[in-house]
């Protein structure tokens, strides 16, 4: 397999560039006005930024770009033709990574373009012979993902990194950490049910063994030193040490086998989301701590002075270890344990449930908050009791797009 990579002139990185903050910015040229919302669209695909404040809409007529908390519609570009399949943000700056469709042929599906949207032009572009299956950004990288191989840029120079090979991979699984100190992704390895674990500031890698089955679905924590997996059977979501690839704690979705659509976990590392097509989105409370976190904090345990040296692997895999305590609000051991060989799986401890037959994301907002976006241009916000627990209540319902789905 190889690449190609073109650059209309130096590559920059993303660090100071404009953020999307304007609503409906349009440009001249090749972008024609927005789409009256009467029009029906299709909606191609829907991804969360970084930080989960955000969230990207590609389109067969562009992309949009919608603010969380408050929900609005931030920014949308409108193509003359074609659309994109993939529409991956930068947190909030003006760069974005765009994959085209099989019917967009000025930009077809085995193309990656880098995009800057205060300079409304393409300031880089990757080939590929097959197609782009994701593209992971974080500031310093851009990751792109295809069926059997895994290639890592330079974000100021474009240049390759990286190379991993992994077993097919038709979802695109893979994850970035995001906090400047950590650089780790994670993918899947060479076998079945396998994650492999990249600490790229350490030189270490990890393989991790997750799963009888093929995987569905990963995800990192922040700083990358958690990771919750889940495979294409769908009923238990496991939740891993990076390091040394400890399995920490265990969680069921349920007996019945599901396609799971997206793992989240909350920026205190004391809940877990996970959608599914069984059209419910389950909470789960987790045992999983950080050494010298207060668990009753909002903040990411990444700010904490304990993670400022990404330096030894010893010194981080001390960081990680379950909580001897069910109850999230009570006092946690932060002392290394030996967990038992047999995880007595734990149900949810919350739940909101959707329409069975569309395909929704979700994330966790600010103060005990779920954030739900579905595939039929719906938006959810949606509260849980973090004490008692149970159905979630709706606070908030927004359709942000018509699409063929869409019920009339």
């Amino acid at each position: 397999m190889t690449s190609t990579v073109s650059t209309s002139r130096r590559f920059l990185p993303p660090i100071g560039h404009g953020s999307f903050e304007s609503p409906n910015i349009i440009a001249s040229g090749s972008l024609v006005p927005p789409q009256s919302d009467s029009v029906e669209v299709d909606l191609l695909s829907v991804s969360w930024n970084q930080d989960y404040g955000c969230f990207a809409a590609g389109t067969n007529c562009g992309f949009r770009i919608y603010n969380c908390e408050p929900f609005k519609e931030t920014f949308r570009r409108d193509l003359k033709s074609g659309g994109f399949k993939i529409v991956e943000m930068l947190f909030r700056c003006n760069i974005l990574a765009l994959v085209g469709r099989d019917s967009n042929s000025q930009h077809p599906p085995n193309k990656v373009l880098i995009w800057d949207d205060h300079q409304s032009r393409c300031i880089g572009e990757f080939s590929f012979r097959s197609e782009v299956r994701a593209v992971k950004l974080r500031r310093d990288r851009i990751v792109v993902v295809l069926e059997h191989k895994i290639y890592v840029y330079s974000f100021m120079d474009l240049k390759l990194l990286h190379q991993i090979e992994t077993l097919a991979n038709p979802r695109g699984l893979c994850c970035l950490s995001h906090h400047s100190n950590t650089s780790v992704l994670a993918c899947p390895g060479l076998h079945r049910g396998q994650v492999r674990i990249e600490h790229f500031g350490l030189n270490v890698m990890k393989l991790i063994n997750a799963h009888d089955s093929h995987l569905a679905c990963i995800t990192l924590t922040m700083d990358g030193l958690l990771l919750a997996t889940a495979s294409i059977r769908g009923t238990l979501i496991r939740i891993f040490n990076t390091m040394d690839g400890t399995r920490l704690q265990e969680v069921r979705r349920g007996v019945d086998r599901a396609d799971i659509y997206g793992i989240a976990l909350s920026t205190n590392v004391q809940w877990l989301a996970v959608s599914s097509d069984k059209g419910t989105v389950h909470i789960f409370s987790l045992r999983v701590r950080v050494a010298g976190e207060d668990p009753s904090s909002q903040s990411s345990p990444i700010q904490g002075p304990a993670l400022q040296n990404q330096n030894s692997s010893n010194f981080l895999d001390a960081l990680i270890s379950p909580s001897t305590s069910a109850n999230p609000g009570s006092s946690l051991s932060f002392m290394r344990g030996v967990l038992p060989k047999y995880f007595s799986s734990e149900w949810s401890f919350a739940q909101f449930h959707l329409p069975e037959d569309t395909q929704f994301i979700a994330a966790f907002g600010s103060q005990n908050t779920v954030i739900i976006v579905g595939m039929d241009g719906s938006f959810y916000r949606c509260s849980f009791d973090p004490v008692h627990g149970g159905e979630m209540m709706q606070q908030e319902y927004v359709r942000f797009l018509k699409t063929e789905s869409t019920p009339r």
